[in-house]
Parts: structure tokens; C-alpha cells; sequence
């Protein structure tokens, strides 16, 4: 039986959808740059309003994000080079489990297409809840299972954030959304730069649990 539980940030990490995301998000907000889109993902996407940028009059809000991104999605986002085969490897020794802010049908129809979702147990995506952090309580009661037996794996600072609240240790990719200053700050585990150090990496923190 497979003890631990590996919670997967999606965009960034699995999906190298940066690109993608970032065009629609200037559909909705011209104005919007590179560097400010990247600064909502310092807290959870979904509050970033919260923050010091708000919506211009130039913004236009009749531009719904997801209907917008899932075609384009579904056409242009691969998979991060090298991480099918990681996922692959990993599913064998752990619970592998998708955590994200994108919705979660599309992100099904997206590993099916990669032949990625029989790796996962479950994919929980921002239709089910706009929280990590509840998305992750979800997770330990549904499973029966505590912090210590998850790590998370995120490419943002938010995330590394959000699972800090539920006391969840993260390991943090440099190939994603924020660079490896901005992951710093979170204060992750560790920050890979190789999609084929992951597997020693997490092996490495399970070992003494």
C-alpha cells in the first residue's frame, strides 16, 4: 500500500502553459505585464485583486478567463519536457494528486490527451474550491492523513504559502511560473532545476518519515 502523497501544482509544473495563460490574461487587462501577471501568483491567483494591482478602465471584463484559455489550452500546452516519465516513476512508490487553480475538467481532458491521468488518484481543481489551502484539508480528510505524509510540488511562491498554513512542506520547480528568487521567499525545502532530480528529492524526504 502506498503510504505518501504527493500534491502536484499543475500550470508551470506539469503544463508549460505560462505563455498561453499570460496571452489571455492580456486579452482581459492590456496594460497587464509580464512581472505583474507573475506578482498575482505570489498569493493565491484567485485573490490577486487583493494586491497593489487593480482592473483599469482599459480592462475588460466581459472576457471570461476560462473560456477563453481552455481552447487554446487544449491546443497549445505540452507537457513539461521530461515530466511524464517522472510522474510515471513516481506513481509507482506514491499517492499522486493534482492541486491547482485551473478547473478541473480541462485538466483531465489534458492528461488523457498526454496519457497522463491514470498516474493520479485524484485532480481537484478550482471549480471544486478557489483555496489551496482547503483543497489540501480535503485531501487529509479524505484520505485520512496528515501533513506529514504530503509534500507539495508548486512552481509559485502562493502555493509554497498556502501550504505553509496546513503545514505542508514544499519542494519547489524552477521551470515554472516565478524564478528562483521570488521561491525563496516561501522558504520551499528545496528548489529543483531538473525534472529528473525530483525523484531523489522526494525520495529523500519521505525516507526518515
Amino acid at each position: 500500500m502506498k503510504q505518501f502523497y504527493i500534491l502536484f501544482d499543475f500550470d508551470g509544473v506539469i503544463a508549460d502553459s505560462f505563455s498561453v495563460a499570460f496571452e489571455v490574461n492580456k486579452m482581459v487587462c492590456p496594460h497587464l505585464t509580464e512581472n505583474g501577471y507573475k506578482k498575482r501568483f505570489e498569493g493565491n491567483i484567485n485573490d490577486w485583486e487583493k494586491n497593489d494591482e487593480k482592473h483599469t478602465n482599459k480592462c475588460r471584463h466581459n472576457i471570461d478567463f476560462f473560456k477563453e484559455y481552455v481552447p487554446r489550452m487544449k491546443n497549445s500546452v505540452t507537457v513539461v519536457s521530461g515530466m511524464k516519465e517522472i510522474l510515471e516513476e513516481l506513481s509507482k512508490t506514491y499517492n499522486l494528486i493534482i492541486i491547482s487553480s485551473t478547473i478541473t475538467e480541462p485538466i483531465k481532458e489534458f492528461m488523457n490527451k498526454y496519457g497522463l491521468e491514470k498516474y493520479f488518484i485524484e485532480i481537484i481543481g478550482n471549480d471544486i474550491h478557489t483555496s489551496k489551502v482547503e483543497k489540501i484539508k480535503m485531501v487529509f480528510e479524505k484520505y485520512n492523513i496528515c501533513s506529514e505524509m504530503c509534500v507539495f510540488v508548486t512552481d509559485t511562491l502562493g502555493d509554497i504559502r498556502e501550504a505553509k498554513q496546513v503545514m505542508v512542506d514544499s519542494i519547489a520547480v524552477s521551470w515554472g511560473y516565478h524564478e528562483k528568487n521570488t521561491i525563496l521567499s516561501g522558504g520551499p525545502l528545496k528548489i529543483v532545476d531538473k525534472t529528473e532530480d525530483l525523484i531523489a528529492v522526494i525520495s529523500d524526504y519521505f525516507k526518515f518519515k
